[in-house]
């Protein structure tokens, strides 16, 4: 391991590895990467890993369409597999929150994001499968659909190396040294790396990280739950992407005869002490809901299943960000069940920021450290808060 670099990223997630290779991209490839575990082992690995567009606000819609166009065609745009498959992505709202749909189909339309407002009959043409009350309101994004965690990790992390950047698994940084308000190393097991730039990318162990250097991050864990079914593919060869605000679950295909299904109570828990399972009442209560959804549900059967971490913020949205009052730190955090879907975005936008000052791709100012304590807070036209 080097005993030096130009920047130091604690976590080897999806936005930490993310973010290394597009340093790299950027010339700055004296790079090191910490992962206590090995690459996605964390929140990654356990997401459900939906890739859409349907956000209540500028910065993440933008950032979730630019991610998108990276996940459908990863092989040029980055090199290795992303495992992205196309399936559309339908929202569905109750008649309370049409209002709030209408407001953000039109906003990611400005954007150029592909995305209409669908009838229930268009629906039928759509995506027969699916059953909706005449009263809900829905939103059809034919361009997205999901990927492969571990592979958009893993080749973010091979790529960046190939440009001479270094990844060390099974090492966790055991602290930050910090002197005069600025960075000046991570320590490690292996001795001390000097450096003067560390981004913190840890995911639910951001916190706990930082609070080392007296950075209380606004950041809470939250455990979410996914199911693996399988479908009755006689009559149910495929299905689209939900998002079923109007039943506060979701749900995806998986491969040829398996659907994925997140759901869960907003439950905080502690980091290494959660349960990694399913509650079986909780399984049984989301079957019923997709069965409502798609009747052929009805006749799945649970595989198996685990739970992950959101690890929120106050707003349910990242904070991307240098942090105030030490020179050279940096966050990556708080995804709060983003952050696969907005990774791409994230470590270009992060790179930029580092290398030369601030964003340029995005305007990632809205998802600002400062925004908590100005009372500036990013809001939701919904109350799952999860789509944000």
């Amino acid at each position: 391991m080097k005993q030096s670099a130009d920047v130091v990223i604690i976590g080897g997630g999806v936005i930490g590895c993310s973010l290394l290779y597009n340093l790299a991209q950027l010339g700055i490839t004296n790079s090191l990467l910490l992962e206590m575990d090995v690459l996605a082992s964390g929140s990654t690995g356990r997401s459900q890993a939906i890739c859409r567009m349907h956000y209540s606000n500028p910065v993440t819609a933008s950032m979730a369409w630019e991610s998108l166009k990276i996940f459908a065609n990863f092989g040029d745009a980055v090199g290795g597999a992303s495992g992205f498959v196309k399936t559309g992505y339908l929202v569905v709202v109750e008649e309370i929150e049409r209002s709030g749909l209408e407001k953000n189909v039109a906003m990611q339309q400005d954007l150029s994001i592909s995305t209409s407002q669908i009838t229930a009959e268009h629906l039928r043409e759509l995506a027969p499968m699916v059953s909706v009350n005449e009263t809900e309101a829905l939103a059809w994004e034919p361009e997205s659909g999901y990927a492969d965690p571990y592979s958009v990790t893993t080749s973010y992390a091979s790529k960046a190396r190939e440009m001479g950047a270094e990844v060390v698994q099974r090492t966790p940084a055991l602290g930050i040294e910090v002197t005069g308000g600025r960075v000046r190393a991570v320590l490690t097991p292996e001795g001390r790396v000097e450096t003067n730039t560390v981004v913190m990318a840890a995911g639910p162990w951001s916190k706990q990280e930082m609070a080392k250097v007296g950075v209380d991050l606004p950041l809470i864990p939250v455990r979410h739950q996914v199911a693996s079914l399988t479908r009755p593919v006689d009559r149910l060869p495929e299905h689209p992407t939900v998002g079923d605000i109007a039943q506060s679950f979701s749900f995806r295909p998986d491969g040829a005869a398996m659907t994925l299904m997140g759901f869960g109570d907003d439950e905080e828990v502690e980091v290494d002490s959660y349960n990694q399972g399913v509650n079986m009442t909780a399984v049984a209560d989301s079957m019923s809901k997709l069965a409502r959804r798609i009747p052929a549900m009805a006749d799945c059967y649970f595989r198996g299943g685990w739970s992950g971490l959101f690890t929120t913020t106050p707003d349910w949205h990242p904070i991307l960000d240098r942090v105030p009052g030490t020179d050279g730190l940096y966050c990556a955090v708080g995804f709060s069940g983003h952050g696969f879907k907005l990774s791409p975005m994230v470590g270009k936008t992060m790179a930029e920021l580092i290398v030369n000052g601030q964003a340029s791709s995005v305007d990632i100012s809205p998802l600002r450290y400062s925004r908590f304590a100005e009372g500036d807070l990013m809001n939701s036209s919904y109350r799952y808060r999860v789509l944000a």
